[in-house]
């Protein structure tokens, strides 16, 4: 059957391709359709904008969809960025112009090392009925500085002390591991081994 992965980002279909490569869907994005409009994130939690996004494309495109919401809070900040991550400072501003708020606000607070962690909730939706949620969450701090070339987002000031380097330092599988992501997609890779998706939305 077709799982639509309602993204335009490719490094996190990526990355979701790689969790779900043994399972017998085909993956598809929000490329492999026509355009519509992008719904109103206006939920309070992850979980809320995850529910939102899932059924309402799943609604208008006519295929069972999974929709994610990911971000990172800083206890330091509140839990700044949280739900607002992606647009933090703006939707358009370069990720490590974001960085350079957050550090800016995390100095005044002298708190630099501040407990972080990022977190992840899924939602599938046939049409407006929910099938199946799940979340993942991976606890560190963070870094001293931005590090690392790998990864996206976030991953380069977000310091992983059981391994000793911040997400973006770490390879693509490595990550998987222990991300907040990789951890939510796997229990969707176990629903999706032991369920029944098909039907269309």
């Amino acid at each position: 059957m077709r799982l639509l992965v309602a993204t335009t980002n490719p490094n996190k279909l990526r990355e979701i391709r790689g969790s779900l490569a043994d399972i017998d869907v085909e993956l598809v994005g929000l490329d492999a359709f026509p355009p519509v409009a992008e719904p109103e994130e206006a939920g309070r939690t992850f979980a809320e904008n995850a529910r939102a996004k899932a059924t309402y494309y799943s609604t208008r495109l006519g295929v069972v969809a999974v929709a994610e919401d990911s971000g990172l809070e800083i206890d330091a900040l509140g839990g700044e960025p949280g739900i607002h991550s992606a647009r933090y400072g703006g939707a358009a501003l370069p990720y490590p112009e974001k960085f350079a708020i957050l550090y800016a606000k995390l100095r005044e607070r002298r708190a630099l090392d501040s407990p972080a962690r990022f977190v992840c909730a899924l939602a599938v939706a046939r049409g407006a009925h929910i099938l199946f949620e799940a979340r993942g969450t991976i606890e560190g701090c963070v870094a001293d500085v931005p590090r690392g070339a790998h990864g996206f987002g976030y991953d380069p000031m977000f310091y992983y002390p059981p391994l000793g380097r911040t997400l973006a330092e770490l390879g693509e599988g490595e990550k998987g591991l222990v991300s907040h992501r990789g951890q939510a997609f796997r229990q969707l890779h176990d629903y999706l081994r032991g369920g029944d998706l098909a039907g269309g939305a």
